[in-house]
């Protein structure tokens, strides 16, 4: 089976709608996908819409922004059940956190002399979007003209060390952890960052991370290979994934991940 367990619809910064992700992924090739929204399951019903009686399983799934340390670290959620209160809960404070924090984006923005408006934020995510992101902003960026990609919007503007940067009211890593596992889900973690890494896995595994997303299209083999031993080392699972976002990100199923390299998680989730 030729898999993708990181994509994003226009229920969260993805450009397109959940069914469209469906399409492209059949058409990619992809024999099973897993529907990944930041903060949000709310596109997960149209995408199993979408996929019944085709040739394509779908994981449900969820990325979980949490807050460590003032850094932004993310949880993928495998296997859990959207309908669960505890899912539902935490989209709509999500909703609302990620809205505050774009405001405040934007106005921090603007007295920089980098006139956007949050409305115009607004209409690039689109009338699907439950969960706005920073690439809604850069996007908006990129229309007006003030930067000529979405990568130097991050790069210039809005990324983690920049002035107009402000971190989301978010849960803990502990807490984003017990979020999927209250809703029957496996918890890993998402593109782990190599500043730390040693420390902060430990401390996931300490507060019940189930594994970790090893495999993705800009990972050096070296990286790789790493991530794999420390999940050997540690127990855990593995995952891999392209993290698109829509057509930008090139075409979906050029990056896929074989049923071999993440058996363990399919076991897990029944496969």
């Amino acid at each position: 089976m030729n898999l993708d367990l990181h994509l994003h619809s226009t229920a969260s910064d993805g450009k397109l709608d959940p069914a469209a992700v469906v399409d492209a992924a059949i058409e990619g090739g992809l024999d099973v996908i897993a529907l990944t929204d930041h903060d949000t399951v709310a596109g997960i019903a149209a995408a199993r819409t979408a996929s019944q009686g085709r040739n394509l399983d779908l994981i449900t799934g969820i990325e979980v922004s949490s807050n460590w340390d003032g850094s932004e670290v993310h949880i993928l959620g495998y296997f859990i059940d959207p309908d669960h209160p505890s899912m539902q809960g935490h989209g709509d404070r999500a909703r609302e956190r990620r809205a505050t924090r774009l405001r405040a984006m934007v106005e921090r923005l603007r007295d920089q002399g980098v006139d956007v408006s949050f409305d115009a934020v607004l209409e690039q995510a689109g009338p699907d979007a439950v969960s706005l992101g920073r690439p809604h902003l850069a996007r908006e960026l990129e229309r007006r003209g003030f930067v000529e990609s979405v990568p130097e919007a991050f790069e210039r503007f809005i990324g983690n060390d920049h002035p107009a940067y402000v971190s989301t009211d978010l849960l803990t890593p502990e807490e984003a952890i017990e979020l999927i596992h209250s809703a029957g889900g496996v918890a890993l973690w998402a593109h782990p960052s190599r500043a730390d890494f040693d420390d902060r896995l430990r401390a996931l595994v300490r507060h019940g991370l189930d594994g970790i997303e090893v495999f993705r299209p800009w990972n050096s083999t070296a990286w790789t290979l790493r991530l794999r031993e420390a999940a050997r080392s540690h127990g855990l699972l593995v995952s891999g994934g392209s993290d698109w976002h829509g057509p930008d990100d090139g075409v979906l199923g050029e990056f896929r991940v074989s049923s071999e390299d993440i058996a363990g998680l399919l076991e897990r989730g029944g496969f």
